[in-house]
């Protein structure tokens, strides 16, 4: 039987399991992949604790399936799903976990994967979407200053190169192990920690345009103190009741497959950089996702699955 990572209650990583699972059957506009390859990412863990995405609702069945970035090759294709057969290579989200030798897609957030982008790096770009939809929600002009929080993280790699693609300055806050990684992407670093704010207001002391958030809490709310509109201020760390009482918002997705073909399409022309620093086989997922939950990974992890049709 497919092998799958999952966690057996809502807790801590005690309840995580490598276990066989019955190949699940595509529904009605789902595709069946074989996954190559599983992003990892700190919502992941989180899930496993028991949040629950914006609009999700209902008890999880459990054991539950971890993981929400895949890429893979279609196996099969359920009723009305057009457009996707059998052997396309594709990436998207996981309709029900992606750390899976098989996971499940829905059709209308599913791209194909161009010949000329890994699989590794296909599995980093659903959340890559996130970025982008951020972004572009922003609307800022060429020249105008975002400050970003969380830097150094899957996403906020994605969120730099995408921000300077298209001619903004980035102040890229991160610990500072990450001040490297963080100057690679074209971004100003600064160091995360007692005083954060005030370092900002020293690298930009033309202020701050607008905020892109990954962390919440305490980081949000000083950052929301260092820009004028706080209609530019987003998160996707923290709940949207949050933002608001701040005067923000949620970053608003899109969820569809013309974001995926975007990003994809900034990967292969070099403007996105997914920056996968580890690499994991399935087996150990659960390292991968401790060096997630840690906060101590640089840039992007993945598990290679590769599982044989």
């Amino acid at each position: 039987m497919p092998k799958a990572y999952v966690f057996t209650r809502y807790g801590g990583p005690e309840t995580e399991a490598l276990v066989e699972l019955d190949r699940p059957r595509p529904g009605p506009g789902e595709v069946l992949v074989a996954v190559r390859a599983a992003g990892v990412n700190p919502v992941d863990f989180k899930q496993r604790t028991g949040y629950r995405r914006p609009g999700e609702s209902g008890e999880r069945t459990f054991p539950a399936v971890l993981g929400n970035e895949v890429s893979g090759v279609v196996v099969e294709t359920g009723e009305g799903v057009t457009g996707f057969a059998p052997g396309d290579e594709v990436f998207g989200t996981a309709v029900a976990g992606g750390y899976a030798e098989y996971a499940l897609l829905a059709a209308g957030i599913t791209a194909h994967r161009p010949d000329a982008l890994s699989a590794t790096d296909g599995a980093t770009l659903p959340v890559a979407a996130a970025a982008y939809d951020g972004v572009h929600q922003l609307a800022l002009p060429a020249g105008a200053t975002l400050l970003l929080t969380g830097a150094g993280g899957g996403v906020g790699v994605a969120v730099a190169q995408i921000a300077r693609a298209l001619g903004i300055r980035v102040v890229g806050v991160a610990s500072e192990g990450k001040k490297d990684l963080v100057e690679s992407l074209g971004a100003v670093h600064v160091a995360s920690g007692p005083g954060w704010a005030d370092r900002v207001r020293a690298a930009a002391p033309d202020g701050i345009d607008a905020v892109y958030d990954l962390v919440g809490g305490d980081v949000l709310r000083e950052a929301a103190e260092l820009v004028t509109d706080r209609s530019r201020l987003i998160t996707a760390g923290a709940p949207a009741e949050e933002a608001e009482r701040l005067g923000g918002a949620r970053v608003l997705r899109a969820r569809d497959a013309v974001v995926l073909r975007a990003v994809a399409d900034l990967a292969v022309a070099g403007d996105l950089d997914p920056h996968v620093t580890l690499t994991f086989p399935l087996e150990r997922a659960g390292e991968a996702l401790r060096a997630v939950e840690g906060g101590h990974a640089r840039g992007k992890v993945v598990l290679e699955i590769g599982t044989a049709i």
